[in-house]
């Protein structure tokens, strides 16, 4: 069944490298797209049976556990970049292989930028207060995952995959250690800011708190 969609994928959107100009722009905006949605599943399944695996031991798992121990430590760019490299010499050829070069190339370039993307929403996460709607969902969503349960709300930049999935988690208030509590949540005294008092709630101590170990996915 997965081969006949291929193909059928293939067909359509290679028929459309040729067609009128319009019907170009709007294939090749479907391919990015498709790309871009394709990050979103691979950055859930990643963070839930890879990062989350039941050993330390396992690629990415140990640094993503020390960002869980330290949630201003993230894994070094060169690490990042190499990822990206590795992912478009995998996915070029293999799209290309299905819906011609071109939409291939507009698939990729869907698929990086999104993952580009999640690095860039991730690191602000956790070091730059939600400016709206969307960003403020997202950390509490992102620290509820952290602070809550490491089993659940797995997706970082949608719920989408956690709702396919079964693994929303949804929490009235965040419980988040004060030795852990990220910069822009609380004030020179330690205390939360007003604006965010009823998202999150600090509990422990400054420096009596274990820190928050995920348990495996």
């Amino acid at each position: 069944m997965s081969s006949n969609l291929g193909a059928t994928l293939g067909d359509t959107l290679g028929a459309a490298s040729g067609a009128a100009p319009v019907t170009t722009v709007i294939a090749l905006v479907i391919a990015v797209a498709v790309g871009a949605l394709g990050w979103t599943l691979v950055e859930y399944v990643l963070h839930r049976f890879v990062f989350h695996a039941a050993t330390a031991a396992g690629p990415g798992a140990k640094e993503h556990r020390k960002h869980h121990v330290k949630v201003d430590y993230f894994a070094p760019w060169w690490q990042k970049a190499l990822a990206a490299v590795a992912a478009t010499l995998i996915l070029l050829p293999l799209l290309s292989s299905i819906a011609g070069f071109t939409l291939g190339v507009a698939c990729t370039l869907g698929f990086i930028a999104m993952y580009l993307l999640y690095e860039l929403l991730h690191r602000r996460a956790h070091t730059h207060p939600p400016r709206h709607r969307y960003g403020r969902w997202r950390r509490k969503h992102h620290f509820a995952h952290h602070f809550a349960d490491p089993r659940l709300a797995q997706g970082v930049t949608t719920p989408l995959w956690d709702t396919v999935f079964g693994t929303r988690l949804s929490v009235d208030r965040v419980r988040v250690p004060r030795r852990l509590a990220m910069h822009w949540l609380v004030d020179q005294n330690g205390d939360i800011h007003a604006e965010y008092a009823q998202d999150y709630k600090l509990v422990g101590s400054a420096k009596g708190d274990a820190s928050v170990e995920p348990r495996a996915a």
